[in-house]
C-alpha cells in the first residue's frame, strides 16, 4: 500500500441507478484523489456514458483487466471493465435482470481484489435487492454477499454520520424474528465488533453504550425480559473483559447521550432503532424541492477479513440517469475506507 494513498476499489453499483453516477462525480474531485488511489469496479460503457449524462469534463476512462495498468493520476478514471452491461438495453430507473447480475459481479470482483491484496479496501455502490434476485443471486444485501463470499460468520453492520456511530445487533429480518434473536452471544459478539470497530478508525479507549430493546430498559421485567437475559449479562461479561461499555440504556435516551459525546458507538438490537436516528442526522429534506438535499451516512460491514464501507442509500430511480445524483455519502464511504485502511496498516506494523 502507498504510505499516503490505499487503492480503494469502487462498484459502481447497479447500472440503472445512480451509482456509476455518484461514482464518476466522486472521482471527479481532487479531494478524492488526493487521498486514495480509486479504481472503479463495473462496466466501461456505463462509466463512459454517464460522463456525458452528468457533464463531467474532467475525466477520462481508462480500461482495465489488471490493477497493474491503472494510472492513478488526477483526470483519469480508472475502470476494471467487467464488460456486462448492454448499453442498448439499459433503462435507468428500471429493475432489470441484466442490472442485478451487473451489479453482483462487480461485488464479486472487487472482493476477490480485495482477498488477493490487490486493493487495499472496497466500497459499494448501491444495488437493488429485487433486481438482484432476478439475476439469481438470492441475498438480502451487501453485507450477506461479503459474509458469504469472504467465508465470515461472525459479522454486524455498523452506520456512521460523522462522529455518530450504530452497529447492529440484527439487520434485514422481519422486527418479530429480530426480538427472537436477541440473545447474550449475539450481543456480546456485536459489542467486541463495535469495540475493534472503534479501533480501526484510530479510536485508543472506545465508549460503547448499548441500546435496550424495549421501552424504558423493560422497567425491571415489566416490559418484558431480554434486557435481564440477555443484554445486561453480555454487557458485564464484556466489562470484565476490559471493554468501556454501559448498558442497556433506554433506546429513548441513549442516541441522545451518543450525540452529545457520551458513547463513540452505539449498539442497537434492530434496524431501524439504529437507521432512524443515523438517518434524521445525515438526511435532509428539501420540502419546496421535493428531494433530498443532503444524504450523508456511511455503512460499513465489521468481521470481514476485508475491509467494506457503502454509501447508507438506495439506488434512487427516481433520480437515474438525469445527471442530478449527489456523491456526498459516497465520498464519506471512501473516506472511512481510507481510515481504516491506514489504521489496519498501521496496526498490522507493515
Amino acid at each position: 500500500m502507498d504510505e499516503k494513498r490505499p487503492v480503494i476499489g469502487i462498484t459502481m453499483g447497479d447500472p440503472t441507478g445512480i451509482g456509476p453516477e455518484i461514482a464518476a462525480k466522486a472521482l471527479s474531485t481532487k479531494e478524492v484523489n488526493e487521498l486514495c488511489k480509486p479504481l472503479v469496479v463495473g462496466d466501461k460503457g456505463v462509466m463512459e456514458q454517464v460522463l456525458e449524462i452528468a457533464r463531467i469534463n474532467n475525466l477520462k476512462v481508462n480500461s482495465i483487466r489488471e490493477v497493474e495498468q491503472a494510472i492513478f493520476e488526477y483526470g483519469t478514471m480508472n475502470v476494471f471493465d467487467l464488460s456486462n452491461v448492454d448499453l442498448t438495453k439499459l433503462v435507468h430507473g428500471k429493475v432489470s435482470r441484466m442490472g442485478g447480475r451487473a451489479a453482483f459481479e462487480a461485488i464479486q470482483k472487487v472482493i476477490e481484489l480485495a482477498m488477493e491484496g490487490k486493493v487495499d479496501a472496497t466500497v459499494t455502490g448501491p444495488i437493488h435487492k429485487e433486481a438482484l434476485n432476478l439475476a439469481g443471486y438470492h441475498y438480502s444485501g451487501h453485507t450477506e454477499i461479503y459474509a458469504e463470499l469472504t467465508g465470515t460468520k461472525n459479522y454486524a453492520m455498523m452506520l456512521i454520520h460523522g462522529d455518530f456511530r450504530v452497529v447492529h445487533v440484527t439487520t434485514h429480518i422481519s422486527l418479530r424474528k429480530a426480538c427472537d434473536l436477541i440473545k447474550k452471544d449475539r450481543v456480546l459478539n456485536t459489542i467486541k465488533l463495535a469495540y475493534k470497530a472503534m479501533l480501526s478508525l484510530g479510536i485508543k479507549e472506545p465508549r460503547i453504550g448499548v441500546a435496550a430493546l424495549n421501552p424504558h430498559a423493560g422497567e425491571g421485567g415489566l416490559f418484558g425480559d431480554e434486557e435481564k437475559e440477555a443484554i445486561r449479562p453480555a454487557v458485564e461479561e464484556a466489562k470484565n473483559e476490559g471493554i468501556s461499555v454501559e448498558g442497556p440504556v433506554p433506546p429513548d435516551t441513549v442516541f441522545a447521550k451518543a450525540r452529545g459525546g457520551g458513547y463513540d458507538v452505539v449498539v442497537a438490537m434492530y434496524h431501524d432503532q439504529g437507521h432512524i436516528p443515523l438517518k434524521l442526522l445525515g438526511f435532509l429534506w428539501d420540502r419546496k424541492k421535493g428531494e433530498w438535499s443532503s444524504i450523508r451516512g456511511v455503512n460499513v460491514t465489521l468481521g470481514l477479513p476485508i475491509i467494506r464501507t457503502s454509501v447508507d442509500h438506495g439506488v434512487a430511480f427516481d433520480k437515474a440517469g438525469k445527471g442530478k445524483a449527489n456523491p456526498e455519502s459516497l465520498i464519506e464511504a471512501i473516506k472511512v475506507a481510507v481510515q481504516m485502511a491506514k489504521n489496519k496498516k498501521c496496526r498490522s506494523g507493515i
